[in-house]
């Protein structure tokens, strides 16, 4: 993509994107037509290139964005005052499935392997890492002192880190969220990030200990151990040592292998979005998932309310009938959960999004969606699931960013590729890899950002720029820290529907 001051994204489109600040008065040209801009329009933002009628829609990547709100002529920006969404309920879908065949290969200078921790189950987790998992909130801060007390008297040396998984839940839950609060902390308990676990529980919770640990199922008790701390007669903290201490020795002796890249689940994301995301930081992250299920490797698309009006594409990729249907339910469920609650299914922009140069929910979709590649679809999720089929898989899960994060790597993810144009410092409790969608921001926010895609729009070819993104994502998995580990910013955060006792 060479350097240019507006992008036309495809040939049915009428806007373009602007790659600058246009001023009033300057002129564009596309396909030998001249457009004079009637007003001053910011990068990112969409300039009309075809006089528009009240009521008639306005198309982007090739799909409609949404409808005229009112008579718009050509020149005329854009935005959320003049451009209104289509979507409203839930719709009736019919399969009609594409061809999904990829023709990507990795480069002989692309690496095909990565160091990772092989665990007993077979499963490869890119970090050696000793958690503390609460069943509920309660004991929270009993925790974050025994991750300090035992990174003081180890300094962690032979692991990667110890980390305490705070939450607000694990009592006062009914229903649907306690279901999910009990299956995201499985979910965390089994990860292959983990080389130990410490399931910390109060022992008067809802969330009772004996329950939850069979849930694990089969676990390997080596590995994963349970204290009760009301059960403890006097310093709960002693003997959370001496369990610590236990899984320290450990995990401590576990050395990074050679496995091949298959092995990698990466979860697909992004926060912040500006008009940009949908042009260089989410086809890029795309191509790369394109790459990596070529290998045999697995990546997960989920924020469900991003999928809306970009919904039949995902669903005309699906492998098999059977995972049309479980994706129409994925989106209409969601649909209905907003109409459940009085909410409309098309207020999705954040107050950043539309000051990126994102209007509507489609135009946020249609560029959220690509972060997918053009793999067939080959399973689908429920919220609080862990993954069992190779390839791209679609999870249930809100857009809010804590959320979505947490449970691309509760479903088994090693790390999450995060695309932003706004810039957040937020990771999960994987290796969250943040990835600029232009240039100016991964200058400013260095602190935040690992990687920057805007360079497509300095002349990097598509082609090179992925070689590139692989290489990192293999050096993570490798061991190189990411922004929000370096920095200390990891946390989780669980959905959340029902009532509160």
């Amino acid at each position: 993509m060479s350097e240019t001051s507006f992008i036309k994204i495809n040939v049915k489109d009428t806007v373009v994107v602007c790659l600058r600040p246009f001023r009033k008065g300057e002129t564009i040209v596309v396909n030998g037509q001249e457009t004079t801009v009637l007003q001053d329009t910011p990068a990112g933002h969409k300039i009309l290139i075809k006089d528009t009628r009240e009521g008639e829609d306005i198309i982007k990547y090739g799909y409609p964005i949404g409808h005229a709100a009112e008579d718009l002529i050509s020149g005329q920006w854009v935005n959320e005052h003049n451009l209104k969404t289509n979507l409203s309920g839930t719709l009736t879908y019919t399969y009609t499935p594409i061809d999904t065949t990829l023709d990507a290969h990795l480069d002989d200078d692309v690496p095909t392997t990565f160091m990772g921790y092989r665990r007993k189950n077979g499963e490869v987790g890119a970090r050696n890492e000793l958690w503390i998992v609460p069943t509920v909130g309660c004991v929270n801060g009993t925790a974050e002192r025994l991750a300090k007390m035992l990174e003081t008297e180890t300094h962690l040396e032979g692991i990667d880190a110890v980390h305490a998984w705070h939450h607000n839940y694990g009592c006062s839950q009914l229903g649907g969220d306690h279901e999910n609060t009990r299956k995201v902390l499985r979910d965390i308990c089994l990860h292959p990030n983990a080389g130990g676990v410490l399931v910390l529980s109060l022992g008067c919770e809802n969330n009772q200990p004996d329950a939850f640990m069979k849930m694990l199922g089969d676990y390997d008790h080596e590995r994963i151990k349970l204290l009760v701390t009301q059960k403890v007669d006097g310093d709960e903290l002693e003997e959370g040592m001496r369990l610590l201490r236990q899984l320290y020795d450990t995990v401590r002796q576990d050395r990074r292998e050679v496995v091949p890249i298959s092995t990698l689940r990466v979860g697909l994301k992004c926060g912040g979005s500006d008009g940009f995301s949908g042009i260089t930081a989410n086809p890029l992250v795309g191509e790369f998932s394109d790459l990596l299920v070529a290998q045999g490797g697995t990546t997960i698309l989920t924020e469900v309310p991003e999928m809306f009006g970009a919904e039949t594409i995902l669903m005309n990729r699906c492998k098999t009938p059977q995972l049309f249907e479980q994706t129409v339910h994925l989106v209409n469920d969601f649909k209905q959960y907003f109409l459940s609650h009085g909410e409309p299914v098309g207020e999705n922009p954040s107050p950043g999004n539309k000051a990126g140069g994102i209007s509507t929910l489609e135009d946020k979709a249609l560029g959220c969606t690509q972060k997918s590649g053009r793999a067939a679809v080959t399973g689908v999720l429920d919220y609080g699931d862990r993954l069992c089929a190779h390839g791209l898989n679609l999870l249930s899960a809100p857009g809010n960013d804590l959320v979505a994060s947490t449970a691309l790597a509760a479903a088994g993810c090693q790390l999450v590729l995060f695309t932003t144009g706004r810039g957040t410092p937020f990771g999960t409790f994987v290796p969250t890899m943040k990835i600029a969608t232009n240039s100016q921001l991964a200058s400013r926010k260095a602190n935040w950002i690992d990687f920057n895609a805007g360079a497509l729009l300095q002349g990097t070819a598509m082609h090179d720029l992925v070689k590139q993104l692989t290489r990192q994502v293999v050096a993570i998995a490798n061991g190189q820290r990411t922004r929000n580990e370096q920095n200390g910013y990891r946390e989780i955060a669980i959905f959340k529907n029902g009532v509160t006792l």
